[in-house]
């Protein structure tokens, strides 16, 4: 539902991170700084096998987190960064607001599956797996109506293929957390880092979980870059899939700014 949208004006390049959906599915070790530089590397990689000089680098989830990574490390690559509901950016704060507000049980949860990767339980279902998922993710019926329309089971079955298979970026991203879904290595702990001449974009879903304080408080960190903080309306975590035309016109007003 993006893909056309986005490329209308200009090219776009889509890719699956390392370890996930159809890219390779190579074993990450238990380090969270190699894990990182691993997953920062493969994007790298990536440019060079693209042979693309500057990019604007578009991030969703994990994906904001990596790419905000890979702009402190290759600025001179970045010519703009768009943070999509981007996870692992606050501290770890066990006594704050946002830990006081997850229930006993959750947590007591958390630690007990904590040595698992997320999603072992849809690989364990075996052919139960895209049933399960269907479930448990009933929202994806209405999030993709365009594919859902002509087949329901078409998204489900995809979402199960894409993890399904050897659990590799999922256990790299597993080794990058700790407590309640915070990152080993805060993004706001490093952000203040990045070069000046490199501006930043966060897209948050008024509905979502993840915090926009963080992209506020990323103003305050990057006085001097130029930072931009949205708040969609009726958006949830997937903001490109719950208001596409919204984000559309957002993410191609950033881009007409660099052209």
């Amino acid at each position: 539902m993006n893909l056309d949208a986005l490329s209308k004006y200009r090219p776009l390049y889509a890719f699956d991170l390392l370890g996930f959906g159809r890219s390779s599915r190579p074993k990450f070790g238990s380090d969270p700084d190699e894990v990182e530089k691993m997953f920062v590397q493969s994007i790298e990689d990536w440019r060079q096998a693209q042979d693309l000089n500057k990019m604007i680098l578009l991030g969703h989830s994990f994906g904001g987190y990596l790419v905000s990574s890979y702009a402190l490390k290759y600025p001179d690559r970045v010519k703009s960064l768009v943070l999509v509901d981007p996870w692992g950016f606050p501290k770890l704060e066990p006594d704050g607001e946002r830990a006081r507000r997850v229930p006993l049980w959750i947590r007591a949860l958390v630690r007990i599956l904590s040595p698992f990767n997320p999603l072992g339980v849809v690989r364990a279902a075996g052919p139960w797996g895209p049933g399960l998922i269907k479930r448990f993710r009933a929202d994806f019926k209405t999030r993709y109506p365009e594919v859902t329309e002509q087949d329901e089971n078409t998204v489900f079955e995809y979402i199960y293929h894409c993890n399904a298979g050897s659990p590799s970026g999922e256990s790299g991203f597993k080794q990058m957390n700790q407590d309640l879904g915070y990152a080993y290595k805060p993004m706001l702990s490093r952000i203040g880092g990045l070069r000046k001449d490199v501006p930043v974009t966060f897209v948050y879903g008024a509905r979502s979980w993840m915090d926009v304080n963080s992209g506020h408080e990323t103003q305050n960190l990057l006085p001097d870059n130029h930072v931009e903080v949205y708040s969609v309306k009726g958006a949830g975590h997937h903001v490109y899939a719950d208001r596409p035309e919204l984000f559309h016109e957002i993410i191609d007003t950033v881009c007409d700014a660099l052209d």
